[in-house]
């Protein structure tokens, strides 16, 4: 067992860590998706009004009961209350499951930055490209393995030489690639091949709010679409921010922080949409939308195809963009299982060793889901037929990060009292000026939310 508990050197450590944790897949190819079907600024309007309530009430929650326990997500919860100790295991649980196929959908992001590095962009963009890669019968399990291999050296070399060190490199690059690519978005000019479609066109159709032909039912459903967008893209109910917070030092200011990630994921969420619907609005119209993997794999390769010599460039850097956020994301989530596994006495190399080549068998056998294991199941979430990644994705996602994040309230909410989170909050003086929203937040309206989100995955509505 580690005699002395890691630590981040400082706040801005801890930020671009939590950030580089919260800004993955889900914020580049399913925010401006659902910005662009659940009426672009409507959309807009919701997310950030829920980011500063819903959102910060989660994100301050984990991170404090990390940082007060001192404890990966395994066992703070247990130190917080001995008779919730089950909520660590099931935070321990989420990020056992997500990581296998995480590195899976990274391993087709590398995949697709190679191809375009060495100039196959054109190829990338023909119809059964994906399809034929992830169908694959050994490429997909090279890439996945790769990728899952560059996770884990992180992971091995510590928090802060390979953590810290990493998001302190990765982090203001991300941020430099994805302001470019969107700044180049919107001079994109289609001309009269695309009815002279332009980028502005395709910025203003996502942040004007569009309500027309929406009811109350309608609007509701963007409510909840922005709520379950927001609950993924902040990396909570995940065990990270317990287990980012718990290397987070007693003088840093946690309230500060805490909103320093929140405002860093809203904006990088903004600048997604900013990226890619101006885009495809160019080449494909409003048509050309489509969430998941669809939006990243095939519409994007097919849009740079149509630029010539700009598309691959914009390609590369596009890709590459997109690798280092998934490569931040699967650190965190590596991390959650590792540092479980050091509290409960073994030694990080050895057990990032141990989680890793795990992870990897398991990932192989998501990666066969689409050949050999192939078979298709109906999920309450999706009208098309789910593998095993879908389901692995279903299970964690809408089920377990739910209850999970429920529980946190009760425990907070009613068990130790808000009071718990706040004193640990404003330890060194901070100001904490959102404390009675927070305590209303995570005792009422949070919990609600929750339970609404959670029978919303079992398909009642």
């Amino acid at each position: 067992m580690e005699k002395k508990r890691s630590s981040f050197s400082g706040s801005i450590g801890f930020v671009l860590a939590a950030a580089g944790s919260a800004v993955g897949l889900g914020n580049i190819w399913r925010f401006p998706y659902l910005a662009a079907q659940g009426g672009g600024g409507l959309f807009l309007l919701i997310y950030i009004v829920l980011a500063l309530t819903f959102g910060f009430t989660l994100l301050m929650s984990e991170v404090a009961i990390g940082r007060k326990t001192k404890n990966s997500c395994l066992t703070a919860y247990k130190h917080m209350n001995k008779n919730w100790g089950w909520l660590g295991g099931l935070a321990s649980v989420v990020p056992f499951i997500i990581l296998p196929y995480y590195c899976v959908i990274g391993g087709w992001v590398m995949k697709y930055a190679f191809s375009f590095i060495v100039g196959q962009g054109v190829d990338a963009a023909g119809d059964n490209y994906f399809t034929g890669f992830i169908t694959g019968n050994s490429e997909p399990i090279v890439y996945t393995v790769i990728f899952l291999l560059l996770t884990g050296f992180v992971v091995f070399r510590g928090v802060n030489k390979g953590i810290e060190a990493m998001s302190k490199v990765l982090m203001p690059i991300l941020f430099v690639l994805i302001i470019g690519i969107s700044v180049y978005s919107l001079t994109i000019n289609g001309g009269e091949k695309y009815d002279n479609r332009t980028g502005i066109d395709g910025f203003m159709y996502y942040i004007i709010p569009n309500v027309d032909g929406m009811g109350i039912g309608d609007i509701l459903k963007v409510i909840m679409s922005a709520m379950g967008q927001l609950f993924y893209s902040i990396s909570v109910a995940m065990g990270i921010m317990v287990t980012y917070g718990s290397y987070l030092k007693d003088k840093d200011n946690l309230v500060k922080s805490v909103n320093q990630i929140e405002i860093f994921d809203t904006v990088v969420a903004f600048l997604a949409g900013v990226m890619i619907i101006p885009a495809v609005y160019v080449f494909q119209g409003i048509e050309g939308m489509s969430g998941g993997p669809g939006l990243m794999f095939i519409a994007m390769p097919k849009i740079f195809a149509q630029m010539g010599v700009a598309g691959r460039v914009l390609g590369i850097v596009f890709f590459l963009m997109v690798l280092f956020a998934a490569l931040t994301s699967s650190i965190s989530l590596l991390e959650a299982v590792v540092s479980g596994m050091i509290d409960k006495g073994m030694k990080r190399k050895k057990a990032t060793i141990i989680e890793s080549g795990i992870a990897i068998v398991i990932a192989v056998i998501v990666c066969l889901g689409y050949n050999l294991l192939y078979f298709e199941v109906k999920l309450p979430t999706s009208e098309n037929p789910g593998q095993i990644l879908d389901i692995l994705d279903y299970a964690s996602n809408n089920i377990l990060m739910p209850i999970l994040a429920i529980g946190t309230c009760i425990l907070i909410g009613w068990i130790t009292k808000p009071k718990a989170i706040i004193d640990e909050a404003t330890k060194n003086g901070e100001k904490f000026f959102r404390r009675h929203l927070y305590t209303i937040m995570v005792k009422f309206i949070a919990p609600i939310l929750l339970f609404i989100l959670l029978l919303g995955s079992f398909g009642v509505y």
